[in-house]
């Protein structure tokens, strides 16, 4: 929750759950990866996928896994401004994603496409995504009740 207040959100914590409001601009921060109860590698895709179109320049520095920046690749397909080194990823702000064909090399990877996939211009297709389909159930059903246009082919 530290590091959404970072990029700029509202969260509040009420009677067991989270509401988290967006930022009107997303506010790049940097990430450094930790065991608990430091930020989780498993949140990390994510993250990117969110500081993709913040604003300034981010960077995530992932200490727990090798090769957790699958989805960077797959991200700059849809136009994200994002080089990695080593272990570190600098995420330069874009002003727009572009759908585009994407592969979920992960779980987490998925998860990244996802949102990306929702806030990109045109249409995106995420390949194997048996990936995301292990981890999140009925994932396309549940954003399609936010408001998400998901389909399955």
């Amino acid at each position: 929750m530290a590091k959404l207040k970072e990029l700029g959100a509202e969260t509040e914590v009420r009677d067991g759950s989270i509401r988290v409001k967006k930022p009107d601009i997303i506010k790049n921060t940097d990430i450094k990866t930790m065991p608990y109860p430091g930020f989780p590698t498993d949140m990390q895709p994510q993250f990117m996928s969110l500081m993709t179109l913040g604003s300034g320049t981010g960077v995530i520095n992932e200490t727990i896994f090798e090769n957790r920046f699958l989805q960077a690749g797959e991200l700059n397909k849809m136009g994200a401004g994002i080089k990695t080194e080593g272990n570190s990823a600098i995420i330069r702000r874009v002003d727009r994603l572009t759908g585009t064909t994407v592969k979920a090399t992960d779980l987490r990877a998925g998860a990244a496409l996802i949102i990306s996939a929702l806030s990109a211009e045109g249409k995106t297709e995420i390949e194997d995504i048996y990936h995301i389909e292990r981890g999140y159930w009925n994932i396309d059903k549940k954003l399609n009740n936010l408001g998400a246009q998901i389909s399955r082919k």
